[in-house]
């Protein structure tokens, strides 16, 4: 008869999908003591829980951190949710964990969680009603135990970064009977004392420990406050109600101050560096000025009048001598054509005539003798000749053609 031959990896797969396919494997919470817990550097969480009977491996991936809310030590009593499964690769069978909690606070933690859900779905957690926190605040409002650690951080932060800050405590109770009252009380009376941000918080401790800032009354008073407040609970894995409604979350008291007080010193940097610059900004506008006014000044130099009018009287001389010069040259033209005309009056003149030899002849009675006709035998005429007058009588008249082209 043949006998069936498997593989371990046909094993382990067969093994795994038996895990896979029992509903209470899927989901399932066990309790035990915390040991061989290793935070490796991916972000996953490895660790064993174990009673007086056994030991059982477990692993939490980084994608499932948001369901731990506290540091895992070894020796620590916890709860895990999640499922069991097989590693194929060593065959081993774990807890892949999604939710861890500290053995003890289930009912306080349904409390919480359940809180949680009704708050946000009042929209007591939404983003548009966080208040910003001021910038530089002078007036600090502190809501914490007056002789814990989170008081004294906060001192010596405030101290460090800016000692002009002021500081006001409202010494509350932040745990056991009474402390929700204390602590809403601190925040109403801080309100009305006109501080300008606020911080409400307390060192770390157990869920029971930190409780008080659980309470929805709490988360209300803070919700209500009109002054913005930063809450400051316990360490950085820990996560109360008061954070979620608070405007900003610290992770620690002392972080609480690093956000709240300014640093003076490294404001008092930035104004020396916005003094340079400013120094800087007004050099420059101050030479585009100076350059200004010396442009305004050649222009107003040049618009005086006495300018306008040293201008006009340099285009006066200059007419003037245009004038002048046009005058000259039209006096020439004139004297040239004077010239021209005297030559002609000369070629024409009775006198240039009889220095030539021609006279000048005039009939008894001061006429011009131009023809015979106008003298007769025995008549007196005057002769005009270049130097004087011949008195002479006419003999006789004779007519005689003469060419009349010379």
């Amino acid at each position: 008869m043949a006998q069936n031959v498997y593989t371990v990896r046909q094993v382990n797969a067969y093994i795994k999908n038996m895990f896979t396919q029992d509903f209470m494997l899927n989901r399932i919470y066990v309790k035990g003591e915390v040991s061989n817990c290793k935070y490796h550097t991916s972000g996953h969480i490895y660790f064993s829980l174990k009673d007086e009977s056994g030991t059982i491996a477990c692993v939490m991936f980084a994608g499932q951190r948001g369901g731990l809310s506290f540091r895992m030590s070894d020796g620590r009593q916890v709860v895990v949710l999640g499922s069991v499964n097989v590693y194929e690769r060593s065959g081993s069978y774990q807890i892949y964990a999604r939710e861890i909690r500290p053995d003890g606070d289930g009912i306080l933690y349904e409390r919480f969680q359940m809180l949680k859900k009704e708050l946000e779905e009042m929209g007591m957690f939404a983003p548009e009603y966080k208040k910003p926190i001021p910038a530089y605040a002078r007036r600090i409002g502190v809501v914490t135990a007056p002789t814990g650690a989170a008081i004294r951080d906060i001192m010596n932060i405030a101290a460090r970064r800016n000692p002009f800050v002021q500081l006001i405590l409202y010494p509350a109770q932040v745990q056991g009977e009474g402390a929700k009252e204390s602590i809403i009380r601190g925040i109403r009376m801080l309100e009305e004392t006109g501080v300008d941000v606020m911080i409400v918080g307390r060192g770390g401790g157990s869920i029971e420990d930190l409780w008080a800032f659980n309470e929805e009354d709490v988360a209300r008073a803070i919700f209500d406050c009109r002054v913005p407040v930063i809450s400051a609970v316990g360490h950085e894995t820990d996560t109360t109600i008061a954070d979620y409604t608070a405007d900003l979350r610290a992770p620690t008291p002392s972080a609480a101050a690093e956000l709240a007080v300014y640093d003076y010193r490294q404001t008092q940097m930035q104004m020396q560096e916005y003094q340079i610059r400013m120094n800087r900004l007004l050099m420059h506008k101050a030479e585009i000025a100076r350059f200004r006014i010396r442009d305004y000044h050649t222009r107003f130099k040049y618009l005086h009048p006495r300018y306008r009018l040293q201008e006009q009287q340099q285009k006066l001389a200059e007419a003037e001598d245009m004038i002048r010069q046009l005058m000259a040259g039209r006096l020439e033209k004139e004297r040239h054509r004077l010239s021209l005309y005297m030559e002609i009056m000369k070629g024409l003149s009775p006198i240039q005539r009889l220095n030539r030899g021609y006279s000048y002849v005039e009939g008894r009675e001061g006429g011009v003798v131009k023809s015979i006709r106008h003298v007769r035998k025995g008549d007196i005429v005057s002769i005009y000749v270049t130097d004087g007058v011949i008195r002479a009588s006419v003999k006789d008249v004779k007519e005689e053609k003469h060419d009349q082209t010379g």
